[in-house]
């Protein structure tokens, strides 16, 4: 008896993992790309800028710089480019990240 629940286990702990893998591949699927990758954030002058570069040589790419109790800039990056992105005075909050989007 023991050996048979302990096959039934191992073949629901099994099925479960598949479960949970293919769900996670269609999830991904989903997903835009993570083409635009942040270099370096610098203040110039009063301006704040971010330096982006589009890691997908094939696609251009867009993106979304969050801002705390702003509205988000938005912007695409042509394929393998990179740009400084200008995106408020020094007066106001920093950019909490940049957040790859779908075109």
């Amino acid at each position: 008896m023991r050996k048979i629940m302990a096959i039934v286990m191992a073949a629901v702990a099994c099925g479960a993992s598949l479960t949970v893998a293919t769900s996670s591949e269609a999830a991904a699927a989903g997903r835009s790309p993570q083409c635009v990758k942040v270099r370096k954030y610098f203040d110039k002058g009063d301006h704040r800028y971010v330096r982006l570069t589009n890691l997908c040589a094939k696609r251009s790419s867009c993106f979304t710089i969050v801002i705390p109790h702003q509205r988000d800039p938005r912007g695409r990056l042509a394929k393998g480019a990179t740009k400084d992105v200008r995106y408020g005075k020094t007066s106001g909050p920093r950019a909490l990240y940049v957040k790859n989007t779908h075109c």
